[in-house]
């Protein structure tokens, strides 16, 4: 076992993408509820629901970018690899920011039960960016093929090992 596999995953097997779905889907739930307050469809619980997802998602967000660094790390520099990863990021920041604003400036009114206009335009800005950052992570892995494997005729129980073969190994090259 290799040092890197703790903060990048196994071969076929990175970190960084499942946390993305944490982070997500947290801040997807904080949008869902900060609209389910906003159009009365809720009240104070939505409120409450909003601003602990929000959190969820800002914790979520530590790991996310942690291991999506730990990637771009390794990413030759000045290519359009590099290039789409470094837009990945800057846009994800972004969003994670507005997230930041948002949970800092409603937490006024989450403590009401009330998601107030401020916050509620930070997190659906933040959800509209942060769906700019999820596509530009699309294409690093399915246009790009960053950490992508072509071992299309790899057993089930291998493919899904989690512990690294060293054919894995070898395509990671």
């Amino acid at each position: 076992m290799r040092p890197d596999y703790l903060a990048r995953g196994l071969p076929g097997h990175p970190l960084h993408p499942p946390f993305t779905d944490i982070t997500v889907g947290a801040y997807v739930v904080s949008a869902i509820a900060a609209i389910g307050d906003v159009g009365g469809v809720v009240d104070r619980n939505a409120a409450v629901a909003w601003w602990i997802a929000l959190v969820i998602g800002l914790v979520a967000t530590v790991l996310t970018a942690l291991t999506g660094l730990a990637d771009w790390l390794q990413i030759s520099r000045g290519t359009p690899l590099w290039r789409t990863a470094t837009l990945h990021a800057l846009v994800n920041v972004t969003a994670g920011i507005l997230f930041l604003v948002a949970a800092i400036v409603g937490h006024g009114g989450y403590t009401r039960g009330d998601v107030t206009a401020g916050p509620f335009a930070l997190t659906i800005a933040g959800l509209a960016v942060l769906l700019v950052g999820g596509w530009l992570g699309g294409t690093i892995v399915f246009v790009h093929g960053m950490r992508v494997l072509n071992l299309i005729d790899e057993p089930t129980r291998r493919a899904a090992a989690p512990y690294p073969h060293p054919e894995k190994e070898d395509a990671a090259r």
